[in-house]
């Protein structure tokens, strides 16, 4: 299983574009999301508050947006993440 935290926060449209694009993977390639809402963190929002959406990856990598499926696979397959 592959861990995702994605760093997100309400009323986020380019946030619930990213979910949906890791929901669609999710389903083929075994993938547990984490959405962490940075609203409730001033440290989060001091780092990641001009980024989100931001994917962490279980090796500590980031993904900033814009990404895309692709670019998730990639990240996945380059980190050697295992299934």
């Amino acid at each position: 299983m592959i861990h995702l935290q994605l760093f997100s926060t309400a009323g986020c449209h380019l946030c619930e574009l990213a979910i949906e694009q890791i929901h669609d993977l999710a389903a083929t390639d075994h993938i547990k999301l984490q959405i962490i809402e940075i609203g409730d963190d001033d440290l989060l929002v001091e780092q990641y508050g001009i980024r989100i959406p931001v994917i962490k990856f279980s090796d500590d990598s980031e993904l900033n947006w814009p990404f895309t499926q692709q670019d998730i696979q990639q990240k996945i397959a380059a980190a050697n993440l295992e299934l």
